[in-house]
């Protein structure tokens, strides 16, 4: 795995891009695969990077509880990390493993009640669920901020 102590920084602008870019990409990658593709390279490609987070962690295969989750993933991907999602809540709901979030890159700047789906950051919560369990689930956005919710709501089902 490459990380930022082993790979090129750049220089002059840092680590970091805009959300505007970001979501120029995400735009522009649905208006050539639709949708509907657009949604499974993104949701792949967060299982990826929540994937390798973890394993940068050392955390893969902690399995550590559930509830402790959002704190160490608020800690990566939250405001003193790369700011994709602030990640408020992990719980259980029954079987199923439930994440709650809010101010993701994926909801950033769109107007209320707009229909889109948190994908990359759906994703990355994802895979760090699995590699820190162990287990394979099935994921879904629930809930949205651009639809009256009170978080970007992420339910993970067993498999």
């Amino acid at each position: 795995m490459t990380t930022a102590t082993d790979s090129y920084v750049r220089s002059e602008l840092g680590e970091f891009s805009s959300v505007v870019c970001f979501k120029a990409v995400i735009v522009g990658v649905e208006d050539t695969l639709g949708p509907d593709g657009a949604a499974v390279v993104f949701t792949r490609a967060g299982k990826v990077r929540g994937r390798d987070l973890v394993a940068s962690l050392n955390l893969t295969g902690s399995n550590v509880p559930v509830e402790q989750l959002a704190g160490l993933l608020n800690q990566a991907i939250g405001r003193d990390g790369t700011r994709l999602a602030a990640v408020h809540r992990a719980y259980y709901e029954g079987e199923n493993v439930v994440i709650e979030t809010q101010d993701t890159v994926c909801s950033a700047g769109e107007p209320q009640g707009s229909d889109r789906k948190c994908t990359f950051t759906l994703g990355a919560v994802w895979g760090a669920l699995e590699a820190v369990t162990g287990n394979t689930y099935l994921g879904e956005h629930t809930e949205s901020v651009l639809r009256g919710g009170t978080s970007d709501k992420f339910v993970f089902s067993p498999l």
